[in-house]
């Protein structure tokens, strides 16, 4: 593990990080990295993406599954930069989805802040639960509590 890990993660490293690429990596940085314990990441929404041709013509709105999906990989990437996980083919997969609520939509031109913190994990540890609340200017637009595991790569490989 490096000496101090950054405490925030741009495109570049998020990319070394979790294996998501358009149109599917749905945050373009992470900031405010408390190793093992918190992080924010931000997706600026455009209306170039994919998902808006369909959900809805007219009036477009993020979905909330991506919303979600957007916290599990701020999740992964400060769980990963906080493991020094770079370029380690790390994988995650959702386990469980609690109390997700939505509470105002995000549509183009927002700029989505993604707060995620720890409840339960550990260095190493591969079953890690988070909190995550998703903002809108300072507007609560989305929160989840969500279970996920780390597929860390075998020490050596």
């Amino acid at each position: 593990m490096s000496a101090t890990p950054p405490d925030s993660a741009d495109i570049d490293l998020i990319q070394r990080i979790i294996p998501h690429r358009y149109p599917f990596l749905l945050i373009d940085k992470v900031r405010d990295i408390v190793p093992f314990e918190s992080a924010t990441g931000i997706k600026n929404v455009t209306f170039n993406e994919p998902h808006f041709q369909g959900h809805f013509p007219g009036t477009p709105i993020m979905p909330g599954v991506t919303i979600v999906e957007a916290m599990a990989q701020t999740a992964a990437v400060m769980v990963g930069v906080s493991m020094d996980m770079a370029d380690k083919e790390l994988l995650v997969y959702f386990m469980a989805i609690d109390g997700c609520k939505f509470r105002r939509k995000v549509v183009p031109g927002d700029v989505l802040e993604l707060s995620l913190s720890v409840i339960r994990g550990k260095p190493g540890g591969k079953v890690w639960k988070f909190k995550g609340v998703g903002t809108v200017e300072g507007d609560l637009a989305a929160e989840a509590e969500f279970t996920a595991m780390m597929d860390l790569p075998a020490e050596g490989a």
